[in-house]
């Protein structure tokens, strides 16, 4: 699942659709997306949703709008979980704003899943736990309940859940302003 639907206030533009290397951070995370999950690779959009969807370039065989998206990414993932929950038996989340985050590292996180209902296996980078992140099954109803500005994070420190890491330090790399661009 590729979270690709906020304002981009602090970047003051659409950054899903700003540019690093040739090609669109939404193009990035959403190729990326489809070589580590192949079809079962979808995407949210919300904020300039016709755009984001262009520039994603047809990666994500599955669409999600989230007519929310300005009430945060707790929206976005609720979103999702209530889409894939009878479907899917975890979702990978993908943010569209981390453009160092290879293929490589979302099969990992996949690989390093036991497939068990109550392991959540996230990114590792410097002291923080974070996306990519894979939320098992048994975590869908409380996704299902987010909203505003809050993400999943508060799951990993669940004790209901158990929490496998994979390291990967590019991952703090995260696009929220130009000048994180111009750094990148």
């Amino acid at each position: 699942m590729v979270l690709a639907a906020g304002e981009s206030r602090r970047f003051g533009a659409t950054k899903q659709l700003a540019m690093v290397s040739g090609e669109s951070l939404v193009h990035r995370a959403a190729r990326r997306a489809a070589q580590a999950c192949g079809d079962l690779s979808a995407l949210v959009a919300g904020h300039e949703a016709t755009q984001v969807i262009a520039a994603a370039g047809g990666h994500c065989r599955f669409l999600l709008i989230n007519e929310r998206y300005v009430e945060g990414i707790g929206t976005t993932v609720s979103l999702a979980a209530r889409a894939l929950a009878h479907v899917a038996d975890a979702l990978l989340i993908v943010l569209a704003d981390q453009p160092l985050v290879p293929t490589a590292h979302l099969r990992s996180l996949i690989e390093a899943w036991s497939g068990d209902d109550d392991e959540i296996v996230a990114t590792d980078f410097g002291a923080t736990h974070g996306p990519p992140l894979l939320l098992p099954r048994n975590t869908f109803e409380d996704l299902m309940t987010l909203s505003g500005d809050q993400g999943a994070r508060s799951l990993l420190h669940d004790s209901r859940f158990r929490l496998t890491s994979v390291e990967f330090e590019a991952a703090a790399v995260d696009i929220d302003t130009p000048a994180d661009l111009d750094a990148l």
